[in-house]
């Protein structure tokens, strides 16, 4: 896309060296301009961004906020994006991509992170960004607060040596800060799965088997937002682009590489996952087994009083030992005798 417009507007708040700025309207956007001969801006107003948009030899980034109408009617009236691009950028549901337009690329990607207001501690909350990258300009959209983007502003307000890297490098430093928020996570999960371990294999806590499958879903939840995210970076990494040189995209490949890192140690956890619910199911069987194996020998050492009781309690006249006085002792006791043969025959057999 090439833009056109005169220099940027006296209009612009200028970063001081203390990086305190002026309040500005809600309808001005976050954004930081550095021209070419060095000078920084930042919270340019729309006039003074669509000439901003013209220095070729400078380098703008804007932050739109697309809950606020005015900042997101600029994506049209100012840089003349495409209307289809606008409309993902309204929609939370967008699938991550790579798309290629006259004059920019428009990125969607997805950070993830977890769901704290939500009394499950598996669920995880997902947040889209977009990016309309130009040779001299990059323009990120978010429907919420960012915390890549924010350390992002952070970090320019701090150093404007990151403009002058150029708006590529400005993408890139925001996707590494989104990838980057996989680790803690990764973390938080190894914890999980050592103590999901230690409840099955060293107390056998049954409600551990809900947990199992809690941290499973949250494990093949991040692998399916990371996977399509992982084309897009093999693309930013890969693919020629006018808008990508090669000097640019050695960076992207350092994030295509957390990237993968990250899904290897995802497929690590759910086969490992998949290991436990696997010996915790064995277990519980082992479990019934002892259970059912008492039972039957119980059963089998009470079967001679069940039998001899029943003979020596039919309704006849003349049943042995009936007319003996020490007959019910005798009956006692043969019971018992048989009971414990029975005990002895079965460790033989090796059954107990």
């Amino acid at each position: 896309m090439t833009p056109s417009g005169g220099a940027p507007a006296d209009a612009a708040t200028s970063v001081s060296s203390t990086g305190s700025n002026k309040a500005t309207p809600a309808w001005t956007p976050c954004s930081f301009y550095r021209a070419g001969d060095g000078t920084v801006q930042r919270d340019l107003p729309p006039k003074a961004l669509a000439a901003a948009l013209a220095d070729t030899a400078g380098t703008l980034w804007v932050d739109v906020d697309a809950t606020n109408r005015h900042q997101h009617a600029l994506l049209e009236k100012i840089f003349k994006f495409h209307p289809l691009a606008v409309e993902d950028t309204l929609n939370p549901n967008s699938r991550v991509k790579y798309e290629e337009y006259d004059g920019f690329l428009f990125v969607i990607a997805r950070a993830v992170k977890l769901e704290e207001d939500t009394p499950d501690p598996y669920d995880v909350e997902t947040q889209n960004l977009y990016f309309f990258l130009g040779q001299n300009f990059l323009v990120s959209v978010h429907s919420y607060a960012s915390d890549s983007v924010r350390t992002m502003l952070e970090r320019v307000a701090l150093s404007d040596d990151l403009l002058a890297r150029g708006a590529a490098r400005i993408m890139h430093g925001i996707l590494d800060v989104s990838v980057d928020a996989y680790f803690p996570l990764l973390d938080g999960l190894d914890e999980l799965l050592d103590k999901l371990e230690e409840r099955v294999f060293v107390q056998f806590d049954q409600g551990a088997l809900r947990d199992i499958f809690g941290v499973k879903r949250l494990v093949l939840t991040l692998r399916r937002h990371l996977a399509p995210q992982r084309e897009v970076l093999n693309q930013l990494t890969n693919r020629p682009s006018a808008l990508l040189p090669q000097s640019v995209q050695v960076y992207f490949r350092d994030v295509y590489d957390h990237v993968l890192r990250i899904n290897d140690t995802l497929d690590t956890y759910r086969e490992l996952l998949s290991s436990t619910l696997d010996s915790y199911l064995s277990q519980v069987s082992n479990r019934l087994s002892r259970s059912s194996k008492g039972l039957t020998v119980v059963a089998t050492v009470t079967l001679p009083f069940v039998i001899m009781s029943g003979m020596w309690g039919m309704n006849f006249a003349h049943i042995p030992l009936m007319s003996q006085p020490h007959g019910f002792a005798l009956l006692v006791v043969l019971q018992i005798v048989v009971a414990a043969v029975l005990l002895v025959l079965l460790r033989w057999l090796r059954l107990l």
